[in-house]
């Protein structure tokens, strides 16, 4: 008896859901647009000129003429190590230098005795021959001592540490009175050109294809040149005013990563960036003609991407959607949904698949779709 009851039940549900209306739903057809992709790629910024600003001489640091982060200009005086022993040799060697032309004088004058002698034959040829060797010597005495004069005053002129560029300091590692040297194991600061930055970042072997098939050119140099500007995202999510071209790809893959390193220059005239800031690097991709549906219209079920769709007799029919990407609102399709087709904009929360529809066409969404200009990111 209980079992008649049971089937009698089932019936009467199965004839009531028979009975309801069919769901008005908004309905919109499938459409192909233009897609725009930013895939983003984490990257660091370095000076285009970084420099190690080291002595080259050894001494106590007696001046300490900038202070750290300061901006200075190419020949500006930095450090000065103390000088005293350095300014004694440069005078030494100068007063060598009067020496070897006292002794270049008399050496002269002894050589042109010892001619006129010899024209008399009051002298063989011999000593003439000897105090041409001794003025030789003197002269080859001069050009030394004038050599080592030199030495020295590049050596005292070293006590005074300039800036080789126009730049930013960095931090300075050593304080007054430190003794320093050119095989010190730090160098006194880092000085970084900023007008212009290199930001580095490494694209995966696949995006790295991808590159070398989008852009015109029989070699990299020619691709990298027919290669679009690219963007940078700073820190704090905003983007940079200036697009960057890149420039250079390094030779070879990381065997640890699976990764190349490629270089993008900015310009950087409001020294915004600095040497050791990180950011994103911001590249476009334009896809022509794609399948576009509403990342509103469908549904996440473990980790898959489903639309209903409607058949020719308006029932709903669940499809698996391949995702090719991402492009504002819209998602990009590569398979599961073909141009044409009606699918259900919104309210499937309680939709099952072969239940009937009343379509309620929705124009708005196919308009939406068919716009060129979203973006949109994707991170690498």
């Amino acid at each position: 008896m209980a079992f008649f009851l049971l089937m009698a039940s089932c019936s009467k549900n199965d004839q009531q859901a028979q009975q309801m209306p069919p769901m008005e739903l908004p309905v919109s057809t499938v459409v192909k647009g233009n897609g725009l992709v930013s895939k983003e790629y984490p990257a660091s910024v370095e000076g285009v000129t970084d420099v190690e600003i080291r002595p080259q001489v050894s001494g106590y640091l007696q001046k300490i003429m900038v202070d750290e982060g300061a901006y200075v200009k190419a020949g500006q005086p930095l450090f000065k190590i103390d000088d005293r022993i350095f300014a004694e040799q440069y005078n030494t060697a100068k007063a060598a230098i009067s020496v070897a032309r006292a002794n270049l004088a008399t050496a002269r004058i002894d050589l042109k005795r010892r001619k006129e002698l010899v024209k008399e034959k009051i002298v063989s040829d011999i000593q003439t021959q000897q105090s041409q060797a001794a003025y030789d010597a003197a002269v080859a005495s001069l050009n030394q001592a004038e050599a080592s004069a030199q030495a020295a005053r590049i050596n005292y002129e070293f006590c005074t540490i300039k800036a080789p560029v126009s730049g930013y300091l960095g931090r300075i590692n050593y304080r007054l009175g430190s003794l320093i040297g050119p095989t010190g194991a730090q160098p006194l600061t880092v000085l970084s050109d900023i007008h212009q930055v290199n930001v580095y970042f490494s694209m995966s072997e696949f995006d790295f294809l991808q590159f070398q098939n989008k852009y015109p050119g029989s070699t990299i140099q020619e691709k990298i040149k027919n290669s679009e500007m690219v963007g940078l995202k700073i820190t704090d999510g905003n983007s940079y005013g200036q697009k960057g071209k890149i420039d250079a790809i390094e030779g070879q893959f990381n065997s640890n990563t699976g990764s190349v390193t490629f270089r993008a220059k900015f310009d950087n005239p409001e020294s915004i960036l600095r040497a050791g800031n990180t950011g994103k690097i911001v590249i476009d991709q334009n896809y022509d003609g794609v399948t576009l549906i509403p990342i509103a219209s469908t549904m996440n079920i473990q980790d898959k991407v489903y639309v209903f769709s409607l058949d020719k007799d308006n029932k709903a029919v669940q499809k698996a959607l391949k995702v090719a990407g991402k492009t504002g609102t819209n998602y990009m399709i590569s398979q599961g949904i073909k141009p044409g087709e009606t699918f259900i904009v919104s309210g499937f929360e309680r939709l099952q698949q072969g239940m009937v529809v009343k379509p309620k066409t929705d124009k708005s969404v196919t308009q939406q779709a068919s716009k060129s200009d979203a973006k949109s990111s994707t991170k690498s």
